[in-house]
């Protein structure tokens, strides 16, 4: 089997998706957010969890110019990993799961997260993230924007990333919208966004403004594919499964922890630098009040 064809397949469903019809952009758009279970999965489980006929797989796979359906999942299953990952219980989790009314629960939830983590880990690039930090560095300024749940994340990476990437501003900033801040932005610029199911239009309008302007877009989202109007210099994909309403955000947490990581090795002395001066800060502003309190 050509060792290449899964990716090129991935490429072809990239280039593909506008044009497809409204169903087979849905499936489209599994087979891209869930390759490992693609190809895991029977026919029908994949329908039944992308909520289209099997018949739109089948046309999707022959439009692609597969023969059947089963010679377009084959290279998705020879590179079986992380839709794998934790399908039996490790001991601990079945000791927990039978402990409680909540214990299932907590197991479910528990193994969510193990696998989604090595799912999101999984599918980095090394030689991309190394781009990554090389172009944040460069970068005369970074701005980082999210709303709503993802703003956490974004507040997290800033909050440390900053040390080790003084450039890196989070907008907006006093209430302005994300595009009053980009106003400024020149060429060679970066804008990280952070984004997940159901993309925010706040979000992706900034990205959109931001690339008018020649700013690089780094987008830390979900999905391979989030909106016709955005053309990302770098993606960082993480899985967001999850047992409840809500996305799980541990996987997407631990790829921010891997760029922080290497940000920070990045920086070098001055990173080291600036979090020292950051800690002699919080103790002397500690024990100020603690003298202020004993007069």
């Amino acid at each position: 089997m050509d060792p290449t064809l899964r990716t090129k397949s991935i490429a072809a469903l990239k280039e593909g998706i506008m044009q497809f019809s409204p169903q087979m952009k849905i499936a489209a758009k599994y087979v891209l957010d869930h390759p490992s279970d693609f190809g895991l999965d029977p026919i029908r489980d994949t329908a039944r969890k992308a909520r289209v006929s099997t018949y739109t797989f089948v046309n999707m796979a022959k439009i692609l110019g597969f023969r059947s359906y089963d010679t377009f999942r084959q290279p998705f299953r020879h590179a079986l990993v992380a839709g794998a990952t934790l399908r039996n219980d490790p001991e601990w989790l079945t000791d927990v799961r039978v402990q409680s009314e909540l214990g299932p629960v907590f197991a479910d939830a528990a193994k969510n997260a193990l696998s989604i983590v090595t799912h999101s880990l999984e599918r980095q690039q090394l030689d991309e993230l190394e781009l990554i930090a090389e172009t944040l560095f460069s970068a005369k300024t970074v701005y980082l924007t999210a709303v709503r749940s993802s703003y956490a994340v974004a507040y997290y990476l800033h909050y440390v990333g900053r040390m080790a990437l003084p450039s890196l501003q989070l907008i907006p900033q006093h209430r302005n919208s994300a595009i009053d801040d980009l106003n400024e932005a020149k060429s060679g610029d970066v804008l990280i966004a952070i984004t997940v199911t159901p993309y925010s239009r706040e979000t992706i309008e900034a990205c959109a403004f931001a690339k008018k302007k020649g700013v690089k877009l780094l987008l830390i989202t979900d999905s391979e594919f989030v909106s016709p109007q955005l053309n990302p210099d770098h993606t960082l994909i993480a899985s967001m499964l999850s047992t409840h309403n809500f996305g799980c955000f541990s996987g997407m947490i631990a790829v921010v922890e891997i760029l922080l990581a290497l940000l920070m090795h990045r920086g070098g002395h001055g990173a080291n630098d600036r979090i020292k001066s950051y800690e002699k800060l919080r103790l002397e502003n500690n024990a100020y009040w603690v003298a202020q309190k004993k007069h």
